[in-house]
This record gives C-alpha cells, sequence and structure tokens, in this order.
C-alpha cells in the first residue's frame, strides 16, 4: 500500500443546531394524503424538527458554530473566514455566513455562502481546506444550515415529508503533522441532471408573479426516481475516489456518516461499499433530510456520544442539487 498523504487541515471541534419543534410522521397524517409507516418504511424517516417562526436560518447556524467553537476550545476571535452552505439563507443578499459573522461577533473576516444543497458542506469542507493548505487561513469554520420548512409545499407529499430544518458546524485548523485531519476529498457537479431537483421561481430566469406564487414555483420541485438512482450511483463512485486517493480500502474505514437524505439510498451504498450499516452513523429518523447540515449534525453527534474516537477514519459523501456531490475522508 502507497504512503497515505499527509494532512494540511483537521477538525478541531464539532457543534450542531436543531429546532425545538417536533414534527412527527403521524402529524403530517392530519395535512396530506401519507402515513407514518408509508413515510418510514420508503424513506426511515419518523420526525423532523421544524423552526421557530422567529428563528432564522443564520440563528440556527451561529448556534452550530458556537459549540463547534466551544468543542475546539476557540472562539469567534479566532476565526479567518467563514464559510455556510445553505440554499434556504435569511435572504437572496447578503449572504447568510454576513449574518452569522455578525451574530458572532467576528469581524472583517471573508464569510460567504457555498450553493450546493446537500453537497454544500462537503464543498465547504474542501474550500476550507484549500485555504489552509496554502496558508491563507489557519481557522476557518464551516456551517452547514437550512430551514427547509420555509421553502416546502405542505401538499406535495412527495417533498414535504422528506425534510427538516438545522445546522451542523465543524471549526477546521492546521494538522499537527499526527496523521490526523482531511486526507481527501472530491466535489463533481453534472449540470445535464440539473432540472431533477430545483426551486424554479424566484431568480432572474423566472421571476415570481402572482400566477407563479399559486403554482409554487418558489417551492422545492423533486424528481424523486431520478435523485434516487443518481445518488446510489454518485455516492458510491465519490467515496471509492476519496479512498483510493487516501491509499485506504473499506476495510480500514471506521465510520460512514453519509448524507440522511433516504435510508434505502444508504443501505445500497453501503452494500456496493462492501461496509457493514453498523458502521454508517444514522438518524434520519430523528431528523429526515436536513440538506447541507445533515452531515455535520451526524458527524457532531456520533463525536458527542463517543462512537467516533480520535484517530478513526472517518467517510462522509452527500450529494443535492445541480446534480453536486463529493465525499471526503478524515482521521479524527
Amino acid at each position: 500500500m502507497s504512503a497515505l498523504p499527509t494532512p494540511k487541515s483537521r477538525i478541531l471541534g464539532t457543534g450542531h443546531y436543531v429546532p425545538e419543534k417536533v414534527l412527527a410522521n403521524v402529524d403530517l397524517e392530519k395535512i396530506v394524503d401519507t402515513s407514518d409507516a408509508w413515510i418510514a418504511e420508503r424513506t426511515g424517516i419518523r420526525r423532523r424538527h421544524i423552526a421557530a417562526e422567529n428563528e432564522n436560518t443564520s440563528d440556527m447556524a451561529a448556534a452550530a458554530a458556537r459549540r463547534a467553537l466551544e468543542s475546539a476550545g476557540l472562539n469567534a476571535a479566532d476565526i479567518d473566514m467563514i464559510i455556510v452552505g445553505t440554499i434556504s439563507g435569511d435572504s437572496p443578499m447578503p449572504a447568510c455566513a454576513v449574518h452569522v459573522q455578525q451574530k458572532l461577533g467576528a469581524d472583517n473576516i471573508p464569510a460567504f455562502d457555498v450553493s450546493a444543497a446537500c453537497a454544500g458542506f462537503i464543498y465547504g469542507l474542501t474550500i476550507a481546506d484549500q485555504f489552509i493548505a496554502t496558508g491563507a487561513a489557519r481557522c476557518v469554520l464551516v456551517v452547514g444550515v437550512e430551514l427547509l420548512s420555509r421553502l416546502l409545499d405542505w401538499q406535495d407529499r412527495t417533498t414535504c415529508v422528506l425534510f427538516g430544518d438545522g445546522a451542523g458546524a465543524v471549526v477546521l485548523g492546521p494538522s499537527e503533522g499526527d496523521g490526523r485531519g482531511l486526507l481527501s476529498t472530491r466535489i463533481f457537479t453534472d449540470g445535464s441532471l440539473a432540472h431533477a431537483l430545483t426551486i424554479p421561481g424566484g431568480g432572474t430566469a423566472e421571476p415570481l408573479t402572482e400566477e407563479g406564487l399559486a403554482k409554487k414555483r418558489n417551492k422545492v420541485h423533486m424528481m424523486g426516481q431520478e435523485i434516487f438512482r443518481t445518488a446510489i450511483k454518485n455516492l458510491t463512485s465519490a467515496s471509492t475516489a476519496v479512498l483510493k486517493a487516501s491509499g485506504l480500502t473499506s476495510a480500514e474505514l471506521d465510520w460512514v456518516v453519509a448524507h440522511q437524505a433516504n435510508l434505502r439510498i444508504i443501505t445500497q451504498v453501503a452494500d456496493r461499499l462492501n461496509f457493514p450499516m453498523e458502521k454508517f452513523v444514522i438518524n434520519i429518523q430523528e431528523y429526515g433530510n436536513t440538506s447541507s447540515a445533515s452531515i455535520p449534525i451526524a458527524l457532531d453527534e456520533a463525536v458527542r456520544d463517543g462512537r467516533i474516537k480520535s484517530g478513526q477514519n472517518v467517510l462522509m459523501c452527500a450529494l443535492g442539487a445541480g446534480i453536486s456531490w463529493g465525499a471526503a475522508l478524515v482521521r479524527m
């Protein structure tokens, strides 16, 4: 086996936040033509968390960020950069990261958003790693956050049962030369599949009109079967790519933290990677699909409850709108 790559950056701390309000499958039975059994069987989801009326995307992001900073033993003054993966920011302009910066009190540092939907956290992690590897930054806050409950058509049972609100964050800093850190990341996009997952109205191509609002063109539209097939294939290939780049095999993995979109997708990826399901971090039953927040939420939970330990190899992979996808392999 070839020598393992030398990490340039490592995860210093993790954190997450989810809203207090819980919307269970049985609650959805009162809203749309569905059932707890139908949702659970096809997705693995039992509940999801929904933001309060006075809660914004940046509020959740800042809460997760504070917990990640506390975990790292750092404060806002230590951050050189803020990267927020989201497609549901407080407003179209400015970036959600700007509001997070303000709420943390981190002055005069670059703060920007990455729009890769469910792959946003992997994209953000990859970007942060480059800044640290070149020495342009020493401490980067990466947040994945979504408030999708306000972007859903709650009469569309194919989408409203899937998504939840939440935020997860990590603080990335320089590697200490002990082998721990980001071993490899890979990110991809196939624009030919842009139509498969989209919010069609509200941009310059389709400014919102009364007719567009009536047709709910400002809500999430998804071609579920196309996304399902593509996710299995692309998550497997991206995961294989980072394993190869890192000089590791699936047998040397300790954990996989996959995007929590659908339990059936995860089980099929596990089969293709020849990796046991008991080594996958799964929390989809509690949170549903929180898009860019799902990996950092699951990662933080597994770190805090002791499942993921220092020195272990953790594979992360996600696919979202674009279609954009990617994977990262980290030694914790």
